[in-house]
């Protein structure tokens, strides 16, 4: 954490800031993080709550030139010196495998419940979570329970394998998103093995004051990351918010040591575009399908510069009229959007994407972030799609898999 001693003090990161633009209380990335660490270094009375209206969408680290862990900074200032306690609400957004595992089991009520306005404004009134924020659907079937009972002893009979980190996302809210991955990871001949045990990434409750069940939950999954990793399986995931957390913040914010396997953890789609890129295999897709298509590029997407790989694999899509975003922060920030506090900084935030999407006027938007699809789709109206889901859907499943068998 001492990079804060690289500053340059150049404001670039201020510049870049999504914040910085929308509420003139926060007092920038360079401010609340090298400035202030000094300060907070020799007295932690020096900590300031407008840290807590950072996004940690590392947009500053991105544009700085001097590689200042300007994000991690402030990460880490809010977990050791904040004197705000999690309450309820931070718990519920936080405890993602919690509130999932209950949620699926009663999907159609909880999913009806939600989108009543009376509902609504009590969660406004009591759990200060907005009420104008549209939430997240559950489904019936966890993706977990779908894949032990239809297609884990298929998958025994591919000799190469990958291991898969689904996350929460789509093992309790679109458990198809995992379902098209395993289809398409089995067209190029690559059996799926889910982890021996998998909680949450952690970025909910890092982000939610929750460090040391973070901590907890990034150990267990370090553990069966390591066994997957040792019989030679990468570990791929569908979210690049969970890629992120687990190559990036187990180290930065939690201090656990995960550079044995960090380069064994990848985005399904960077995995993907590199055995297609590398005659190892090949995507054949139907010749009539037919999409006008945008591309958002989350902010963690951007922190990790593999944006490339899925943007590349949805331009091979022989039927894809392909249209590229700005590079913008869609103002979600995970769990950020949700709470009545910043629910306009982040509307605001997202406005000029919003009105890009609106004037491109397509099918589609597609994205590698969760949380930005629930933002996006709220604010648009248009469906958003994983990559992987449009590549799955774009996919002639037996042509590729006769493609496969000749290699």
């Amino acid at each position: 954490m001492e990079s804060f001693e690289q500053c340059i003090k150049c404001t670039v990161c201020t510049v870049y800031c999504p914040m910085v633009a929308v509420n003139p209380d926060y007092p920038g990335p360079k401010q609340a993080g090298p400035d202030g660490e000094r300060y907070r270094l020799k007295n932690p009375m020096f900590y300031d709550d407008a840290l807590d209206l950072c996004l940690n969408c590392k947009r500053c680290e991105v544009a700085c030139p001097s590689n200042v862990k300007i994000g991690d900074l402030i990460q880490n200032a809010r977990l050791k010196y904040s004197a705000r306690k999690p309450g309820l609400r931070d718990y519920m957004l936080a405890n993602t495998d919690v509130m999932g595992s209950m949620a699926t089991t009663f999907a159609p009520i909880v999913n009806g419940m939600l989108g009543l306005k009376p509902v609504k404004k009590v969660m406004d009134k009591t759990l200060a979570i907005d009420h104008h924020r549209t939430l997240p659907k559950y489904s019936a079937q966890k993706f977990e329970t779908w894949f032990r009972r239809k297609a884990r002893k298929s998958q025994e009979a591919f000799p190469e394998k990958v291991s898969y980190f689904h996350g929460c996302y789509a093992n309790y809210n679109n458990p198809k998103l995992a379902k098209d991955f395993v289809k398409i990871m089995n067209a190029l001949g690559y059996g799926v093995n889910l982890l021996e045990k998998e909680k949450c990434c952690g970025v909910a409750l890092i982000s939610n004051g929750f460090k040391e069940k973070a901590l907890k939950q990034a150990e267990l999954n370090l553990r069966s990351i390591r066994k997957a990793v040792s019989r030679g399986e990468m570990v791929l995931t569908t979210s690049s918010t969970c890629t992120f957390t687990m190559r990036d913040e187990y180290a930065h914010i939690l201090g656990l040591d995960n550079s044995d396997v960090r380069g064994s953890i990848a985005l399904a789609t960077k995995f993907i575009y590199e055995l297609v890129d590398l005659g190892k295999a090949r995507l054949v897709f139907k010749k009539d399908y037919v999409k006008r298509i945008a591309y958002h590029t989350p902010c963690h997407m951007e922190k990790l510069g593999w944006a490339v790989y899925s943007t590349s694999l949805l331009r091979m899509i022989p039927g894809v009229d392909f249209n590229m975003l700005d590079s913008q922060c869609c103002g979600i920030a995970g769990t950020y959007g949700f709470k009545k506090e910043h629910y306009n900084d982040s509307q605001k935030i997202g406005e000029s994407l919003f009105r890009q999407i609106a004037d491109l006027n397509v099918d589609v938007v597609s994205t590698d972030c969760e949380t930005c699809k629930w933002q996006i789709e709220m604010s648009t109206g248009v469906p958003v799609e994983n990559p992987i889901s449009i590549i799955a859907d774009a996919l002639d499943v037996e042509a590729t898999i006769k493609a496969n068998q000749k290699k």
